[in-house]
């Protein structure tokens, strides 16, 4: 066998070239004929054509020559020349193939014979171009005809740890893994984080078992549970705290920020959280001392309040400042002036220009007028306080105008009779009142009520009633009051509401005859987000709208609820009934009646937890639950494949998993469904039945 020769390249002119049917590339895939003729226009051209003579009918040469390999080379150069870049006749590096290999056979060995750039390589190949060729992204990207953001993301992969790098090379890691660990820049960190994840599936036998001799699965690690390891400890962009004080903020006194160039928000991680908490809470007091300026007794200030805070406090409210003598003026003259232009045009199909602008002005003049600047009352505010928070999205929550109980003026308290400590008879009906929470019957009366006196020496009353005579007729009065209230339900309802009114607003129902205690439970101490939930923001909303309508005094409450039209005391009473509700179930305290109540409430009332914001993750449920808990919802959601798709997961990998399976599907754990509430499942799958959500509990 004799050696190997070359047929060397020679210049052959651009117009005795032509395409050849015998190029096996028929489908356009990758780079563009117009890119690659832009990218031949800059560096010349790399790699000669493979072209054939072409023969007339008697076998001889025509000085044509197909190409047969470098099909889109030559597409590319004649794109040139069609934009006036290259001469039609150019010289064109050619290798001039004779018989002995089938054209169709060179054509298929130069597109299946090479090998594609590994990734890698393309990385480092980019961080070359960057490193030793100081070129920047912009470059190039323009250069590659990828955008800048590509380019930051390969040299982003390129800046990997060698050793991580090394693993990649060797198909020992995936591609979405090298990803996860890009968010930080630490090498020790990335190298220590794939050394416990290893540790972590090499002890998990049915890991171990899937990867059989190997050990271990390498690509089992997801990346989100790779991501969540590197970024232990670290803050999101979305954390109410770094809205608040703001990224910028945060990078100036010298925060980093580790991006993720390949999360789809384009976020990352705020890695010191100290510093974010030492910011947060100087913003906060910069804040606090502003709104202290404003003259209020006393100021608040915490990043999170707890639900509730408000609750008990009164709550004063501003007026709007009243427009002065020229802002008044000016806003009668512009009122006339828009009344005279509507006038003129109302009959107009089009409205010019000058006039269309001209009711813009006025209107937004207008605007600014009306929007007037709310003051306080100087002596409310005195007695008043404020505090001050970060709302669920990382605004300035500033809620002004709350007064403290023991902060309200002092009103002389009338004069009241002791009656004595013993309860009220021993008539069968008159034991059967109601009593108040604690089952015990009142024993004081006000005197106010009674219009009694307590002077001894008083000489036009002819002397004191003795205790025994007054206990006797109020018994009396006690007993036909309850007769005739009995018989009259709106009143019954008004006094029900009086008694609740004064327990919500003004924290006792010692004004009331009425002995029924309407009690609100305390539930911050049981959940401590509840005040970033749409429930609270509606609850305290509502508290405070009603509370600025209330009366101050609360002996003046009765004949302000006389006044209230049907639907408002129904609006009212509805608030402090639901004030009362109490379904918590605590270990020494499960109530299974009023659990039931419970579900039937909510039954009636198609309460639905999902609707009202309530989500599966990993704080809220999926991290506080067992591994078998975690794919029964993972079932019940998004069916038995997608359950078995993270079953062979660690817990804390599990429930991240968990959480992202169930986003979106409005899935509730068992406590907080209610029965006959529609939801679509997957086929097979119902929710359980009110006797399974009890033993939930």
């Amino acid at each position: 066998m004799g050696k190997i020769t070359f047929v060397p390249a020679q210049s052959l002119p651009l117009d005795k070239l032509m395409a050849s049917s015998a190029n096996v590339r028929r489908i356009k895939a990758g780079v563009s004929i117009a890119e690659l003729a832009e990218d031949i226009g800059r560096r010349g051209l790399l790699q000669s054509l493979n072209v054939r003579a072409v023969l007339d009918e008697s076998g001889a040469e025509t000085g044509k020559y197909a190409v047969v390999a470098g099909g889109r080379r030559f597409a590319a150069l004649q794109l040139l020349v069609k934009s006036k870049r290259l001469a039609k006749n150019a010289a064109v590096p050619c290798i001039v193939k004779g018989e002995g290999v089938a054209a169709e056979e060179d054509s298929l060995a130069e597109n299946t014979m090479r090998e594609a750039l590994h990734p890698l390589d393309q990385f480092r190949a980019f961080q070359a171009l960057r490193d030793e060729h100081l070129m920047g992204d912009e470059e190039i990207a323009a250069r590659f005809f990828v955008t800048p953001a590509v380019v930051r993301q390969r040299l982003k992969l390129a800046a990997v740890s060698p050793k991580l790098l090394d693993l990649y090379a060797d198909d020992a890691m995936t591609l979405e893994q090298l990803m996860a660990f890009t968010v930080t820049a630490d090498h020790a960190r990335q190298e220590a984080v794939w050394e416990a994840l290893s540790r972590s599936y090499s002890r998990d036998p049915a890991l171990r078992s899937a990867a059989g001799s190997a050990g271990w699965d390498p690509n089992g690690a997801p990346p989100y549970a790779i991501r969540r390891m590197v970024t232990e400890g670290a803050v999101k962009p979305t954390d109410k705290r770094a809205m608040f004080v703001g990224l910028a903020t945060y990078e100036a006194a010298g925060g980093v920020v580790e991006r993720d160039l390949f999360a789809e928000d384009g976020g990352g991680f705020l890695k010191d959280t100290a510093l974010l908490d030492r910011l947060v809470e100087e913003k906060l007091a910069r804040e606090a001392d502003a709104v202290r300026q404003e003259g209020w007794l006393w100021v608040e200030a915490a990043r999170d309040l707890p639900y509730g805070h408000v609750f008990g406090l009164r709550r004063i409210l501003a007026e709007a400042v009243p427009l002065g003598e020229e802002e008044q003026a000016e806003h009668d003259r512009l009122q006339a002036e828009y009344e005279a232009l509507e006038a003129e045009y109302a009959t107009s199909e089009d409205l010019p220009d000058d006039a269309d602008r001209r009711f813009g002005e006025i209107e937004q003049r207008l605007a600014q007028l009306d929007h007037r600047p709310q003051a306080f009352d100087l002596d409310e505010a005195a007695r008043a306080g404020a505090f001050v928070s970060v709302d669920h999205v990382g605004v300035l929550k500033l809620e002004r105008g709350y007064v403290r109980p023991e902060d309200e003026p002092r009103e002389p308290e009338p004069e009241s009779i002791d009656f004595g400590s013993d309860p009220i008879g021993n008539d069968g009906v008159i034991d059967d009142a109601i009593t108040t929470g604690d089952g015990s019957a009142s024993a004081e009366v006000s005197a106010a009520a009674l219009t009694a006196e307590r002077d001894d020496e008083d000489e036009e009353d002819g002397g004191r009633i003795s205790d025994r005579l007054m206990t006797e007729l109020t018994a009396h009065r006690t007993l036909a009051l309850r007769a005739a209230l009995s018989a009259d339900p709106d009143a019954a309802y008004l006094a029900v509401l009086h008694v609740l009114a004064l327990r919500c607003f003004y924290g006792s129902g010692a004004d009331s005859c009425l002995e029924i205690e309407g009690r609100s439970v305390a539930l911050g101490c049981h959940a401590p987000t509840l005040s970033d939930t749409q429930a609270s923001r509606t609850l305290v909303e509502q508290h405070g709208l009603w509370q600025a309508q209330l009366p101050r005094n609360s002996r003046e409450l009765w004949p302000a609820l006389v006044a209230l039209d049907a639907d408002s005391r129904a609006a009212l009473f509805a608030l402090c009934v639901g004030r009362s509700v109490n379904a918590i179930v605590q270990p020494w305290d499960r109530r299974p009646g009023a659990m039931a109540h419970a579900d039937l409430v909510a039954e009636h009332l198609a309460l639905d937890m999902a609707e009202g914001g309530w989500l599966p993750t990993v704080g809220s449920y999926l991290g506080r639950v067992t591994k078998a808990r975690i794919l029964a919802a993972v079932r019940e959601a998004k069916g038995e494949a997608a359950a078995d798709g993270v079953a062979q997961l660690r817990k804390a990998e599990m429930a991240e998993a968990a959480e992202q399976l169930l986003a979106g599907t409005g899935w509730l754990p068992g406590p907080l469904r209610t029965q006959g509430l529609d939801r679509a499942l997957p086929e097979g799958a119902d929710w359980p039945s009110r006797s399974q959500n009890a033993s939930d509990r």
